[in-house]
C-alpha cells in the first residue's frame, strides 16, 4: 500500500479494520504493530504514523473475553462429566486451566478489535482533523 492510499483511506471500512486489529496490526495500514507489549497499545504505528493514543479500550475487551470463555467452559461442563465421570477435582483443574489459557490467548486480539473499531468510527479523538493537530 503506498502512502497516498493509506492517508486517503476511508474510515468506514469496518471489516478490514477489525480483521487487522484482530491480527494485532495497525487498523489503518495493516503493516505496523498495534501493541508494544502484551496489552500495551503503541503510541504510533511504525509504518503509517497513525496516532493510537486516543484509544480507550479500558475494560471492554476483558468483559467480552469473560463472556465468551464463561459460556464455552459452562457448556463444556456436562460433556466433561460424561467423559471423565464423577471426578470433580480433575474436571475443575482441566476447565480452570482451559479458561485461563483461553482468556490469555483471546485478550490481545479482542483489544485490537476494540481499538480498530474506535478508529473506524472516529471515536475518542480518532476524528478526521486529529492527525493535523498532533505533532
Amino acid at each position: 500500500m503506498d502512502p497516498q492510499n493509506i492517508l486517503a483511506q476511508e474510515t468506514g471500512a469496518t471489516k478490514p479494520a477489525l480483521r487487522r486489529g484482530a491480527c494485532l496490526k495497525c487498523p489503518r495500514c495493516g503493516q505496523g504493530k498495534l501493541f508494544r507489549g502484551y496489552l500495551k497499545v503503541a503510541d504510533r504505528c511504525g509504518a503509517c504514523g497513525l496516532d493510537l493514543t486516543p484509544q480507550r479500550a479500558d475494560d471492554g475487551p476483558a468483559y467480552i473475553v469473560i463472556l465468551v470463555v464463561a459460556h464455552l467452559i459452562g457448556f463444556s461442563l456436562a460433556p466433561m462429566f460424561g467423559l471423565l465421570g464423577d471426578r470433580p477435582a480433575l474436571i475443575a483443574t482441566i476447565l480452570g486451566l482451559a479458561s485461563v489459557a483461553l482468556s490469555l490467548a483471546m485478550l490481545p486480539p479482542v483489544k485490537g478489535m476494540f481499538v480498530a473499531f474506535q478508529w473506524v468510527r472516529a471515536m475518542h479523538g480518532f476524528g478526521p482533523g486529529r492527525e493535523a493537530v498532533r505533532p
